[in-house]
């Protein structure tokens, strides 16, 4: 029988996380929550989203067998950018990997439809019905740190209620230090040395039962040990790159919208950008990252690597310059004199 998780509430005070869901995510690789971000503003980015994917009834939804096209950062919908840099996930990841915000960097943000289908064989890359894996082998070009020394956090935004539309994400929780599922190196997963990339968990399990016998029965039982994140409009799921999980089936018919967001360390250079960069889009007419940079907090630059107030890049000129090509879209370099004003420089 099914076990599923039901989120907790952040401290309603301060939106950040309770000690107990920090310790959640440290311990068992996950935790998810509810409150973390204004509903006003997920059901905007759902809104923005719905008007740009297919409807779960049309012929191009039902040929989607992958993750089909979504919405990338920065995107030309601003409520999609606003989510992603969010002050509330950005205190969250700070929580979490212990370290300031302007020591953080974003290293993914999409949006992507899943549609509920049929059961059926759609090939080896399908997404209906996910197998087990971790998501380490398409973001940094290493292998994860020791488990106490994580080097980021991955995140799902929900857009919709689980009980409409199916698709809870099932995870392993972690059993303590001497857990043999958690230790290292882990490597028993589709896309690592050479085991093939397959994302249907029968066709998936199906080659490990004929070519890795020994590690089909390893991961029989990670499926035994799974428990299902019943999400609500808003949840947020926080897990990490060594995480155990996967996308289960969704209702024939139904539409699941989620947005995947990943914060590193700004020291795991080898934890690679997910999707295009961000200077592609200073190509964007609408100069949607100009305007995002003019308008961001400090803090919320410094995740994209801009250089943060205090940093040593900054001397007056410099602050001038950028100014000049930022202001007239509302930079202000207050905060850059600032703190060069105080360390004597300027």
């Amino acid at each position: 029988m099914k076990e599923f998780i039901q989120p907790t509430l952040v401290d309603v005070d301060s939106s950040t996380l309770t000690d107990a869901q920090v310790r959640s995510w440290r311990e068992h690789g996950f935790v998810l929550v509810d409150g973390l971000l204004p509903i006003e503003l997920i059901r905007d980015v759902a809104q923005a989203a719905t008007s740009r994917f297919p409807d779960p009834d049309s012929d191009e939804a039902q040929r989607l067998n992958d993750f089909g096209s979504g919405m990338t950062f920065p995107d030309r919908d601003a409520c999609f950018n606003r989510l992603s840099l969010h002050p509330h996930l950005l205190e969250a990841s700070s929580q979490l990997l212990e370290v300031p915000i302007n020591e953080l960097r974003l290293s993914q943000s999409d949006l992507w439809p899943k549609y509920g289908r049929e059961t059926g064989d759609r090939g080896d890359f399908d997404n209906q019905d996910q197998r087990i894996h971790l998501d380490y082998p398409n973001h940094t070009l290493t292998h994860p740190a020791a488990w106490n020394e994580p080097e980021a956090v991955e995140i799902i935004v929900y857009l919709c209620n689980e009980t409409e539309v199916g698709g809870a994400t099932a995870v392993v929780p972690r059993q303590g230090s001497d857990d043999i599922a958690y230790s290292s190196p882990m490597v028993n997963t589709p896309g690592v040395s050479d085991i093939p990339w397959i994302n249907d968990r029968t066709r998936a399990e199906a080659w490990f039962m004929q070519n890795r016998p020994a590690v089909a029965e390893f991961r029989r039982e990670l499926y035994e040990r799974e428990v299902y994140a019943q999400y609500r409009e808003g949840s947020v799921l926080l897990y990490r790159h060594d995480t155990w999980h996967r996308g289960t089936s969704l209702l024939p018919g139904a539409l699941r919208l989620a947005q995947n967001l990943t914060f590193r360390r700004a020291d795991a250079s080898w934890i690679s950008t997910l999707h295009p960069g961000w200077a592609w889009a200073m190509y964007k007419p609408d100069q949607r990252m100009e305007r995002l940079i003019a308008e961001a907090t400090p803090e919320a630059r410094s995740v994209l690597g801009f250089p943060a107030p205090g940093d040593s890049y900054w001397d007056s000129e410099k602050i001038d310059a950028v100014e000049a090509r930022y202001g007239a879209l509302g930079f202000d370099g207050t905060p850059y004199r600032e703190q060069l004003s105080w360390t004597g420089l300027y």
